[in-house]
């Protein structure tokens, strides 16, 4: 290697290693932080490490009997979406690679044209409400059924995908869910981990659906509940008022520590699919 590359690589280093600390360091600091002990956090000084190791904001969290309903909520919703995505999206994205499809250039426009424009807040709320997803667990999962832009990824690589093998099982008697469910899904692993990984991620950390048109507590995620723990820890703040058992604590030390349990899956199932990850997204970024 040259000296400017050597150079360049040590720049790359670097910069790499600056944008990394910045992005661990507040992650660290809230991690560090949930597990000090909330009268001695007030007075700061405290980055990487606990001054005193406490599991108090824990406790009050994991002692409101709400989270663990609100945490199966958010993994039935996860799952179910992103199986349910995964499959839908797939499916169309295989009739959408074939070129014979009729009106698939229309498809494709009508697609393009959802992507950037959508008809409102209001009447998307009047739609929910006429289909019955209003206050239904199902308005988690319909909704979020298709993407448009994952289709596209998924497409492409089914495009990438040799037509020998088709038309091979064609040739064989196979018909077109065979194909698919035999073919097309088992060589497309990383694309589709890709998606879930995305979908998984969008699943797990949204909560406006369960504020828009979920009223039944009941119904909640955990990142709803995360954020109505939020505002009634500001709000008892405001009124000096702690006689909640969630927020009776430290109402600062709570919400990071909730923080902190609604992140904990995500990060822990990041490892499994980041093989995917790169080669997914890479795939069908070239042509349409």
């Amino acid at each position: 290697m040259n000296k400017d590359g050597k150079i360049f690589n040590a720049f790359n280093i670097v910069i790499v290693s600056i944008v990394t600390i910045t992005i661990l360091f507040p992650i660290i600091n809230v991690v560090a932080l949930s597990f000090n002990d909330a009268s001695d956090a007030m007075s700061g000084g405290i980055y990487l490490w606990p001054r005193v190791f406490s599991f108090a904001n824990y406790r009050a969290v994991l002692q409101n009997s709400d989270i663990y309903r609100a945490f199966i909520i958010s993994v039935e919703k996860t799952v179910v979406g992103v199986v349910t995505h995964v499959l839908f999206t797939a499916m169309v994205a295989y009739g959408m690679s074939h070129k014979e499809l009729k009106f698939r250039n229309i498809y494709m426009k009508m697609g393009i044209f959802a992507m950037f424009f959508g008809g409102g807040m209001v009447p998307y709320f009047l739609l929910i409400k006429a289909l019955g997803l209003y206050n239904s667990f199902w308005v988690y999962i319909w909704p979020a059924l298709f993407s448009f832009y994952n289709m596209i990824i998924i497409m492409n690589f089914f495009k990438d995908l040799p037509p020998a093998l088709s038309e091979s099982a064609q040739v064989e008697g196979a018909g077109h869910f065979y194909i698919f469910t035999r073919i097309y899904l088992p060589l497309s692993v990383p694309v589709l981990a890709t998606i879930a990984l995305f979908i998984g991620v969008a699943q797990w950390n949204e909560y406006m659906p369960a504020r828009l048109f979920v009223p039944n507590t009941k119904l909640w995620p955990l990142q709803m509940l995360l954020y109505q723990i939020i505002i009634k820890s500001q709000t008892a703040r405001m009124v000096n008022n702690m006689t909640s058992v969630v927020i009776q604590t430290s109402t600062r030390g709570v919400q990071l520590a909730t923080m902190v349990i609604t992140t904990l899956p995500i990060v822990l199932i990041y490892p499994l699919l980041q093989r995917y990850f790169i080669s997914g997204m890479l795939v069908g970024a070239v042509k349409e």
